[in-house]
C-alpha cells in the first residue's frame, strides 16, 4: 500500500488520455459553473442594491432582510442538502439546485413588493445553500488527492468570477443611470433605476440554464456508488477520470476502510459510534472553522459594498467602479490561492490570510471612526417634524441638511450641507428600526419615510423575533419617537479610496487563504460516513451566522457607524486566526481516507 500511494500522490490526473483529460476538464467546468452561481447569488445583489433601495420604498430593516434572504435560503437548504445528496445521489442534487436558481429569476426580476421578492431571493437562496453543499462534496469524491486542491479551488475560482460578472453589470447600469441622471428629470432617474435592478437580476440566468444542462452529462460520485453497493458503477466513475492504477488504487482504499467498519480485528461486529473521536473532532473543528470564516463579514462586505463606499466618500459611478476592482482583485488571487494551495498546503494559507485579514479590517474601522466622530445628532428637531398622525417624510437634500445644522446652531467646517448623510433611529413604543443611511447629494434618492408598518411586527410571531419583550399591543398605539438622526460627514474621494484600498487588501488575503481552503477543509476534514451529513449541518452553522451579520449590517450602521462593523469582523478573524494555528492539521497530498485515520490515531499519522 505504501507503494500505491505514492502512485497516487506523485501521478497527476492530467497525465490520462486525452479522453480521460478532457472528461475531468468538462467535470471542472461543470462543478465550477455552480460556483459561478454561487457567486452571481452572492454577488448581484451588490449591484441592484442602490437602486433597490432608491425605488423600492422598503425600509433598512427590510432591506436588510431581502439581502439576507439568499442566505436564510442557505440555512433551509443546507439543513438538508447532506440527507437529499445521500438519498438521491450528487448529480441529480446538483441539476435540482441549478433549476432552482433559474426558476428565482423571474420570480425577482418580476416582483412588486416587499413579499415577492423576499420569496425569490428566498429561492435564490436555496439554491445556493445545495450547490454549497453538493459540489465541493461532489469534487471532493471524484478528484484524486494530488489535484483535489486545485479542483476545489476552481469551484472557488468560478466563484469569484460570478461576483465579478456581477459587478460588471452593476457597472453597466451604474453608467446608464448617470446618463439619464444628466438629461432627465427626477420621475424619470426614479423609473430608469427601477428598471436598472430587475435587469441585473435577469442577465444572471444563462449561467443556470447552461449548469443545469451540463450536470446531466457528468458521471455519479464513485464514492457514493460504492457506499450504495455499486462496485462496478463505482470503478467505471473513478476510469473515467483516472488511470487504471489510480483507480485500482483508490477502489482498494475504500474496500479496507468499509472492511475496518464493518469488523474488528477478531472478525466481531463493532458499532462505528458517531461519538468516535475520528468523527467529533473533525466535525467540530468544520464548524468551528465555518462559523469564523464568515464572520469575517466577506459576505456582508460583497454585498453592501457599493453602500459602504458611497458612505465612505466616492460617487456612485466611482462606488460601482470600486466594487468591480474588488471584484476584480478577488478573482485574481483566488487564482494564487489555487496555486499555492497544493504546494505550500492548507494550514500555511489559512494562517496568511486570517492575519492579513485582521490587519486590514481595523485599518478601515480606524478610517471610518475618524469621520464617524464628527456625526452630530439632531433629533429634537427632526421629532418637532413629526406629523400629526406619527409618520414622517423627510427629503434629504442640500437645501434641507443646510436647515437642519442650521437649527442645531452648527457653524463648524466638517460637515457641508452639499455633502452631507443622514441616518434616523427611531422607535414606536419597544420596537425600534432604522433608516437607510441617505446622501445630500444623491439626486435621484427617495424622501426618507418613516411609518408604523415600517417599525412594529405585524404580529406576535414577527415581534417574538424583534423584540421578545416588547409589548406588540401598546406599539399599535405608541407615539413615533426619534431616538438618534445623525447628520455625518461624506468624506472626499481622497478618503473613499483609502477605504477601498483597505477592502481590496481584507478580499486578497481572503481569496489567497480561507476562501479557496475553506471548502478544502469542509470536504477534506469530514470522514466519509458522516461527510454529507455533516458538511449540511456545518454548513448550516456557517449561513446562520452569515445571514444574521447580513440582517443587522444596515441597522447597526444607521445606529453605530460602519466602525463598529469592522471591528466586529476584526474580532471573530482574531479567534480564526487562533484555531487554524493551533487546531488544524494540514491535509496536503492526503486521500480522504488518509485523513480519517489521522483523526482516528493521531499519534501514527
Amino acid at each position: 500500500m505504501a507503494n500505491t500511494r505514492i502512485v497516487e500522490g506523485s501521478t497527476s490526473d492530467f497525465s490520462a488520455p486525452d479522453t480521460k483529460r478532457s472528461y475531468h476538464r468538462f467535470l471542472l467546468l461543470v462543478a465550477g459553473l455552480g460556483g459561478l452561481l454561487y457567486g452571481v447569488d452572492v454577488g448581484i445583489i451588490g449591484g441592484a442594491l442602490p437602486y433597490l433601495e432608491a425605488t423600492s420604498g422598503l425600509t433598512a430593516g427590510q432591506l436588510s432582510i431581502i439581502v439576507a434572504a439568499v442566505l436564510l435560503g442557505s440555512v433551509i437548504s443546507t439543513l438538508f442538502a447532506g440527507l437529499l445528496a445521500d438519498w438521491i445521489g450528487r448529480r441529480p442534487l446538483m441539476t435540482l439546485s441549478g433549476f432552482a436558481f433559474v426558476v428565482s429569476i423571474p420570480v425577482i426580476a418580476l416582483s412588486h413588493g416587499y413579499g415577492p421578492l423576499f420569496f425569490g431571493r428566498l429561492l435564490q437562496g436555496i439554491s445556493a445553500g445545495l450547490i454549497g453543499v453538493v459540489v465541493p462534496l461532489y469534487l471532493a469524491e471524484c478528484l484524486g488527492a494530488a489535484n483535489r486542491g486545485k479542483g476545489t479551488g476552481v469551484f472557488q475560482w468560478l466563484l469569484t468570477l460570478g461576483i465579478v460578472l456581477a459587478a460588471l453589470i452593476g457597472i453597466y447600469y451604474s453608467y446608464r443611470v448617470e446618463a439619464v441622471a444628466r438629461a432627465a428629470n427626477a420621475l424619470t432617474v426614479f423609473t430608469f433605476k427601477d428598471q436598472a435592478w430587475r435587469r441585473i437580476f435577469w442577465v444572471s440566468l444563462p449561467p443556470g440554464l447552461l449548469f443545469v444542462l451540463g450536470s446531466l452529462f457528468v458521471a455519479e460520485s464513485p464514492r457514493w456508488l460504492f457506499v450504495r453497493g455499486k462496485k462496478e458503477q463505482a470503478y467505471a466513475a473513478l476510469l473515467r477520470s483516472r488511470t487504471l492504477a489510480q483507480a485500482d488504487v483508490e477502489l482498494q482504499e475504500m474496500e479496507e476502510t468499509a472492511l475496518a467498519k464493518r469488523s474488528s480485528t477478531s472478525g466481531k461486529q463493532i458499532k462505528d459510534s458517531l461519538l468516535r473521536r475520528k468523527y467529533v473532532i473533525p466535525f467540530l473543528l468544520a464548524c468551528v472553522i465555518l462559523f469564523c470564516n464568515t464572520a469575517t463579514g466577506i459576505n456582508s462586505i460583497v454585498a453592501y459594498n457599493t453602500d459602504i463606499l458611497l458612505q465612505s466618500g466616492l460617487s456612485d459611478l466611482h462606488a460601482h467602479w470600486g466594487y468591480v476592482l474588488f471584484t476584480f482583485v478577488n478573482f485574481l488571487m483566488t487564482i494564487g490561492g489555487m496555486a499555492l494551495v497544493d504546494r505550500k498546503g492548507r494550514k500555511f494559507l489559512f494562517i496568511l490570510g486570517t492575519a492579513g485579514i485582521t490587519t486590514s479590517m481595523i485599518g478601515v474601522g480606524l478610517l471610518f471612526l475618524a469621520t464617524e466622530r464628527a456625526n452630530l445628532d439632531c433629533k429634537n428637531i427632526v421629532q418637532s417634524m413629526v406629523g400629526p398622525n406619527q409618520t414622517l417624510a423627510l427629503p434629504f437634500d442640500a437645501a434641507e441638511a443646510k436647515r437642519l445644522l442650521a437649527a442645531k446652531g452648527y457653524n463648524g467646517g466638517e460637515i457641508n450641507s452639499d455633502r452631507a448623510s443622514l441616518a434616523i433611529i427611531y422607535s414606536y413604543g419597544d420596537f425600534t428600526a432604522a433608516t437607510n443611511v441617505v446622501r445630500s447629494d444623491d439626486q435621484g434618492a427617495a424622501p426618507i419615510q418613516i411609518t408604523r408598518d415600517n417599525c412594529v411586527p405585524r404580529n406576535k410571531v414577527e415581534a417574538l423575533f424583534k423584540n421578545p419583550f416588547g409589548n406588540l399591543d401598546a406599539a399599535r398605539t405608541a407615539p413615533l419617537k426619534i431616538e438618534r438622526a445623525l447628520i455625518g460627514r461624506v468624506p472626499g474621494a481622497g478618503h473613499g479610496w483609502l477605504i477601498a484600498a483597505g477592502l481590496y487588501l481584507f478580499v486578497a488575503f481572503y481569496a489567497v487563504g480561507p476562501g479557496v481552503c475553506v471548502w478544502l477543509a469542509l470536504s477534506e476534514l469530514m470522514p466519509t460516513r458522516i461527510r454529507s451529513n455533516g458538511m449540511s449541518i456545518a454548513l448550516v452553522i456557517n449561513q446562520l451566522v452569515s445571514t444574521t451579520l447580513a440582517g443587522i449590517f444596515l441597522p447597526v450602521v444607521s445606529k453605530y457607524g460602519y466602525s463598529a462593523m469592522f471591528f466586529l469582523f476584526a474580532g471573530f478573524t482574531i479567534i480564526y486566526l487562533v484555531t487554524v494555528t493551533f487546531f488544524l492539521p494540514e491535509t496536503k497530498g492526503k486521500t480522504l481516507e488518509e485523513i480519517e485515520r489521522y483523526f482516528e490515531e493521531p499519534t501514527t499519522a
